[in-house]
């Protein structure tokens, strides 16, 4: 398929574009940037610089192709902006063609809870009690399969969020410090693991659903604290006060981090999808997070 994607040469995106192409799908990136167009060119995509937010030039560019995936995550002020622009051209271009669209999402909307499922009712945090409207959106169009993938924490290539956790301030003994006291659990994935799901579900993916994106391990934020400081050397790891992670991160995001959430990912499986990457405890000791000689 000759697929437009966001994002391709974000965390998320970047393998996505990998993925796409090995699949033998024919990709344009749309980027932002000359450099973002080099890494996406090198890559072997197709590119195309403009205005993501510009929903009329989007969706002329949207109806040229079979299908797109909406991979790009700002994580800034422009992100409802980016989102509900990709969601609504979407609607536009592909209404009655029986093409397909991939919205990202993400799991913090669904708040605390062990073994969740995409069934759950939504209790987000605030920092993306915006996300569910939006969705509905892209969902509730005619005549085409839409589909919202939720990423779990993604990890993978050294970026992303663990590096909240690599960055954290030590006490007067040199102990890194958790994300609040480190009993909540983070659901996570690999970057290139999710990548796959998203071919799946471009190929395979069923118009309407959620796909969470979570490679079930149920691992806790101490643990991961605990994976780099030994990697590190450090002497050890110790709690934070919830208040200390407030101020450090603000309360929106502080909210988010400190979500205890495990989930199921039995119904992205049923598209045969199978996480085999490294761990994030495995990335965080030895892997792509984990202090080399060079650093």
């Amino acid at each position: 398929m000759k697929i437009l994607l966001t994002g391709g040469t974000g965390t998320v995106g970047s393998d996505v574009l990998t993925a796409l192409l090995a699949a033998h799908h024919d990709v344009t990136a749309l980027v932002r940037s000359e450099a973002s167009a080099a890494k996406a060119a090198a890559a072997g995509a197709t590119t195309l610089q403009g205005d993501i937010t510009d929903v009329a030039w989007l969706t002329e560019q949207f109806a040229t192709h079979d299908g797109a995936i909406h991979a790009a995550t700002p994580n800034d002020e422009t992100s409802v902006a980016v989102d509900h622009a990709a969601a609504a051209a979407a609607v536009a271009a592909f209404a009655n063609t029986d093409k397909v669209y991939i919205h990202t999402g993400g799991v913090w909307v669904w708040g605390n809870g062990a073994n969740l499922t995409e069934a759950e009712a939504f209790h987000p945090p605030a920092l993306t009690a915006w996300r569910g409207e939006i969705e509905d959106l892209a969902l509730g169009g005619d005549g085409f399969r839409a589909i919202v993938i939720a990423p779990a924490v993604v990890y993978g290539h050294g970026k992303g969020l663990p590096n909240l956790i690599t960055s954290g301030p030590r006490d007067a003994d040199g102990r890194l410090k958790t994300i609040g006291d480190g009993t909540q659990h983070w659901a996570t994935v690999h970057a290139a693991d999710l990548a796959d799901l998203y071919v799946r579900a471009l190929e395979s993916g069923v118009h309407g659903e959620y796909y969470v994106g979570s490679n079930g391990l149920h691992q806790t934020v101490r643990e991961f604290t605990e994976a780099y400081a030994r990697g590190a050397g450090l002497p050890g790891v110790t709690s934070e006060e919830v208040d200390d992670t407030r101020a450090r991160f603000g309360d929106a995001l502080a909210d988010a981090l400190l979500l205890d959430q495990q989930f199921d990912n039995a119904k992205a499986r049923t598209l045969g999808w199978n996480p085999t990457r490294s761990s994030l405890v495995e990335e965080l000791s030895s892997g792509s997070y984990a202090v080399t000689a060079d650093t």
